[in-house]
């Protein structure tokens, strides 16, 4: 007998969304902030130090967003969980309808379903899990998604952030570090890009060059408007 047959689907794309966002902001914003001062600071260390206050403020407001869009996202799936509840409860006839006209969507019929509706009759927890989920396509989030989501955010902010920063915080000479600074991100974009479709399963090359695309025209424009300011 050969072995087993085991699928393999990717089962991280919370994670990967959190640092796409993370990465993505820590890349483009310190870059566009560091690059607009640059011309006009004095000596590099304001840079730096406008650089760094710019990461630990970012991080901060961008975790503390993720922790809140994870946590209304579970306020949500549980609103809508008591909603399902009671309308099983008080509703049974059109729930058993919508499961019905749920199930025929896969091209089972009527008659089929009732084994099914037999079965989820006894046990009214799977009957609102089955809405839940083939209704609403809502599944229950994980308890600790919102502080796991908090902190990934705001390291993947820190970690990028850093990146274009680094010239600065090297050299001397800040016309030198502004042009290590935007090839070291644009570099950074190109594998940051690469990495996240090859392990996400959407294409590494494509991902790569559209990650490379889309941040470099966002660090290009956050850069325009920083020297403006400035």
């Amino acid at each position: 007998m050969g072995a087993p047959h085991t699928e393999q689907h990717f089962q991280s794309s919370a994670l990967v969304r959190d640092i796409v966002i993370g990465m993505a902001d820590g890349l483009t914003v310190p870059f566009a902030l560091a690059a607009g001062i640059s011309g006009v600071a004095a000596g590099m260390q304001l840079v730096v130090t406008a650089g760094i206050a710019e990461i630990a403020a970012g991080s901060i407001a961008m975790g503390l967003g993720g922790y809140l869009a994870a946590h209304s996202e579970r306020q949500h799936y549980y609103a809508e969980r008591a909603r399902e509840e009671q309308e099983i409860r008080d509703l049974p006839r059109r729930e058993r309808r919508e499961i019905i006209d749920i199930m025929a969507r896969y091209g089972v019929t009527r008659e089929e379903c009732a084994p099914l509706l037999a079965g989820l009759e006894r046990d009214p927890a799977a009957w609102r899990d089955f809405m839940m989920r083939f209704e609403l396509g809502l599944e229950e989030p994980d308890r600790t998604a919102a502080k796991r989501s908090a902190l990934t955010i705001a390291l993947s902010y820190i970690v990028g952030g850093f990146i274009p920063l680094s010239p600065y915080m090297l050299m001397e000479g800040p016309r030198q570090a502004l042009l290590t600074s935007a090839a070291v991100t644009l570099c950074a974009l190109w594998i940051f890009g690469y990495l996240k479709g090859r392990y996400s399963g959407t294409g590494a090359l494509r991902s790569a060059l559209q990650t490379l695309g889309v941040g470099g025209l966002a660090a290009g424009a956050a850069f325009c408007v920083a020297r403006l300011i400035a």
